[in-house]
């Protein structure tokens, strides 16, 4: 658990879009495969520095979201970075499970050609 002036001055000094967001990049600590691509909010970081596994803003659901609350899948999280210019969060994690939805280890299971040939829903 963070204290709650850490939490401040991350948050102060993190460059948040329009909408209060910021991209956060999920890999696992071991492979360094890039699991997933999520958004957090204030709420969401603090709650993923005091729970120690991934909080996401759910963009469709308006709603934090609590990764693997209902799959088991959880991230434990290892290390949060940020980028050089503060606009996205890098998130080393030890995951318990695949991170995709479909079962996947990782949601960019799929090429460039796959997906421009019509291979683009598998939800």
């Amino acid at each position: 658990m963070q204290t709650t002036e850490f939490l401040e001055q991350l948050i102060a000094n993190l460059a948040f879009n329009e909408q209060g967001l910021i991209p956060a990049i999920v890999q696992d600590s071991r492979t360094q495969q890039v699991l997933m691509m999520a958004w957090m909010n204030s709420d969401s970081i603090q709650q993923t520095l005091d729970q120690g596994e991934t909080v996401f803003w759910s963009r469709s659901r308006q709603e934090l979201w609590h990764k693997g609350a209902t799959s088991g899948n959880v991230q434990h999280v290892i290390e949060i970075r940020v980028d050089c210019d503060g606009d996205t969060l890098l998130i080393l994690v030890d995951p318990a499970g695949p991170a995709c939805h479909t079962g996947q280890t990782s949601c960019f299971y799929r090429n460039a050609s796959e997906f421009a040939n019509g291979n683009q829903h598998d939800r």
